[in-house]
């Protein structure tokens, strides 16, 4: 799936928020539609080693309109839901005009509909973590937050016309939300 067709030819910084550690292949290969993209990193967590440490909710560190994009990977469901309109109102902030946000997210659609099966517990799909079940995708990853990283925990969730909503109350312009078939949902939302 291109969700990034139509992005500016000139772009070249994307904020990659919530990235956790370093490591290939974190930003999606299409994020390179024949230029050179700029990666800085912020995340929460002081393990993750990040450029830049802080929240999504607070970006202060990161001024006004500096990036080109902002890439957030699973990052917003962490956030209680009075928290989302504050961390797209800092994602925003921080793009400059003409520039784009993709975000992703899980599907809450999809994973209802194993919820219904009474399928709960059992694996979805197989990440690099390991099996991921409904539940790991409703509440966050059980493995991972029995392990201490209580970062991982999910306090909200999305679905394609919730999460279009969310946006679209940032006051992003554009915005698109695709399912991509494997329990997410991956939104494009420009600043004109």
């Amino acid at each position: 799936m291109t969700l990034l067709a139509e992005a500016p030819p000139r772009l070249s910084t994307v904020l990659h928020v919530g990235c956790g550690p370093a490591a290939p292949g974190k930003l999606p290969a299409d994020f390179f539609p024949g230029g050179a993209w700029r990666e800085l990193r912020l995340d929460i967590d002081p393990a993750a080693a990040p450029d830049i440490l802080a929240s999504i909710t607070d970006m202060r560190d990161v001024a006004a309109a500096s990036v080109d994009a902002v890439y957030s990977a699973h990052n917003v469901e962490h956030l209680a839901a009075h928290e989302v309109p504050l961390a797209l109102a800092e994602f925003r902030r921080v793009i400059a005009p003409g520039g784009f946000a993709l975000i992703t997210v899980p599907d809450l659609q999809q994973v209802a509909a194993l919820v219904v099966a009474d399928r709960l517990t059992d694996a979805a799909y197989v990440a690099p973590a390991g099996p991921i079940a409904p539940l790991d995708m409703l509440y966050g990853h059980g493995a991972q937050i029995a392990a201490g990283n209580g970062f991982m925990a999910h306090r909200t969730g999305f679905t394609a016309r919730s999460l279009e909503a969310a946006l679209v109350a940032a006051r992003f312009d554009h915005v698109r939300v695709a399912r991509d078939g494997a329990f997410a949902l991956w939104a494009t939302a420009r600043v004109a």
